[in-house]
């Protein structure tokens, strides 16, 4: 049998990672679709071969059966237009009602305020003096009145000390 005589290249052979090498792709053989067993489906690859795969048997999902519904939640359904309604009804006061309550706040801020100066101006006044300053002797002064009978002439003292 005559061969060819082939001669050595002179290129080593590219590996895996050089910028040049470009895999060539296998070509298996494929089968027919009718010979395929159960469970056996032809696939796509997200890199787009096509290839056989097991698979798992879809069954129909049952139909969730009817449940009543909760008494909680008939409940809460017939409270929250109530609820709503009340809310809605105590936001249309407030906002009648909110003329009067501004001035309702200014009149006790006012009446705060003149407690609070009712109240430290005695302090401050005191503080303002001081022990040194303006402090002169307190004087008192007593008054004796007396008088004899109902239409008698008073006659009083006046002491001072």
């Amino acid at each position: 049998m005559p061969y060819d005589h082939t001669t050595a290249s002179t290129t080593p052979p590219a590996r895996y990672g050089d910028p040049i090498y470009h895999p060539t792709p296998v070509q298996q053989p494929v089968m027919p679709l009718a010979e395929l067993p159960p469970g056996v489906e032809m696939v796509t690859l997200p890199n787009g071969c096509r290839t056989l795969a097991y698979t798992q048997p879809t069954s129909p999902a049952p139909a969730p059966a009817a449940q009543p519904i909760p008494a909680w939640a008939k409940t809460t359904a017939l409270l929250a237009p109530t609820l709503g309604g009340g809310i809605a009804a105590a936001g249309f006061g407030i906002s009648y009602a909110a003329p009067g309550l501004i001035a309702m706040t200014d009149a006790l801020w006012a009446a705060i305020a003149l407690i609070a100066a009712g109240t430290l101006a005695p302090l401050l006044l005191r503080a303002g003096r001081g022990p040194g300053r303006g402090t002169t002797p307190v004087q008192h002064v007593t008054q004796t009145i007396t008088a004899s009978g109902m239409f008698g002439r008073a006659t009083g003292t006046l002491n001072n000390r």
